[in-house]
């Protein structure tokens, strides 16, 4: 469990990952292969929870565990208006510690990330790979050719409603406020997609993952979640955001290739640097996110941050827009999603300006 716990840190809040996979389209055909037979392996392994509950000889920690995700499934139809299908209702135990593991590419010295483009999903700016040593493959490959790489274990993934999606045992590792939030992360893809916008998905289901849990923990009567603990997770996207900002502003200056290397390789030490004061001083020594920021930094690395953080309050501040009302929100959100690119992006910013006020 050392590496999972070594990883859980950036991908407990980066990566509640989903795999958009779509046979056909301008993806290689042994890559669709594997993405086919990969989702088919874990359908087989699927079984009703309800099935696993009647069974006497289910461990009574997984049971609590299952019981809960169908408790979740409910509030998230019946009080977020999230679809109402047989997702999450089987459970399926997998043989490894992931369900996909999430390949990350970008130039050297750009911050766009390579996009990988499917017939039905549109283009996505990442690859999901049912088999660890695959993904790796492939990031050798496009390292190789000189690009940045990051490979990343995610817990759970989704078809966009082709098939019902099953809860997975990686969905699991954590606790009972991760388990609904990727509930709801994941049904939220179901909801609504943007094909071609990777930024606006992830960010409209990471806020409807977050606001689902607060709504819940409210509805039974819980206290907050800890507020120091997403405060430092707030503070640490800052962080990388703001390096982000730096280098796309470096690679897109006149400086030469030399000299953006060599900025490059400051920036990433100074974020470093910020990092390690910033845990030493207001954080008290929590060093939960030193596994992330000890490993490899490059492009691809921070390309996560910007995806799934991104326009997380430009939502939360259409939610407000929207009077707290789901229905309402989802239908604001739908409207905003088939906007042209550069509107949609044009409104985001309004949106996010006035809730970072």
């Amino acid at each position: 469990m050392k590496g999972l716990n070594r990883r859980r840190a950036s991908w407990r809040m980066l990566a509640i990952g989903s795999l958009m996979w779509a046979l056909g389209g301008c993806g290689s055909l042994q890559y669709a292969n594997q993405a086919w037979q990969g989702n088919r392996e874990v359908m087989r392994l699927a079984v009703p929870i309800e099935a696993v509950l009647a069974d006497p000889q289910t461990d009574p920690a997984l049971a609590a565990r299952l019981q809960l995700a169908l408790e979740a499934r409910r509030f998230a139809s019946e009080e977020l208006l999230l679809p109402d299908n047989a997702s999450y209702t089987r459970f399926a135990a997998l043989p490894r510690p992931f369900v996909l593991w999430n390949l990350f590419v970008a130039p050297e010295l750009s911050m766009e990330p390579i996009q990988h483009c499917f017939l039905f999903a549109g283009c996505i700016a990442y690859r999901g790979y049912f088999d660890e040593n695959r993904a790796r493959q492939a990031a050798a490959e496009w390292r190789a050719s000189g690009h940045d790489v990051h490979v990343g274990g995610v817990p759970a993934y989704s078809t966009l409603g082709w098939y019902d999606d099953p809860l997975v045992s990686s969905m699991l590792h954590w606790d009972d406020d991760y388990l609904k939030e990727l509930i709801f992360h994941e049904l939220a893809h179901q909801q609504f997609y943007a094909r071609d916008d990777t930024a606006f998905n992830e960010s409209y289901a990471t806020f409807v993952g977050r606001q689902g849990v607060d709504q819940w923990r409210a509805a039974q009567g819980q206290p907050p979640r800890d507020q120091a603990l997403q405060r430092r997770q707030q503070e640490l996207t800052e962080l990388v955001l703001a390096a982000r900002e730096d280098l796309a502003a470096l690679f897109a200056s006149t400086a030469t290739d030399e000299e953006k290397r060599a900025g490059k390789a400051d920036r990433f030490a100074r974020l470093r640097a910020d990092y390690r004061r910033l845990r030493d001083t207001r954080w008290n020594g929590d060093t939960r996110f030193d596994g992330w920021m000890e490993a490899e930094l490059n492009n691809a690395s921070l390309l996560p941050f910007g995806l799934y953080d991104l326009w997380v309050p430009a939502f939360g501040q259409l939610f407000e827009d929207s009077g707290r009302d789901w229905a309402r929100f989802h239908e604001a959100v739908a409207e905003l999603g088939r906007t042209p690119a550069a509107d949609r992006q044009a409104r985001l910013q309004e949106l996010d300006a006035r809730a970072t006020r």
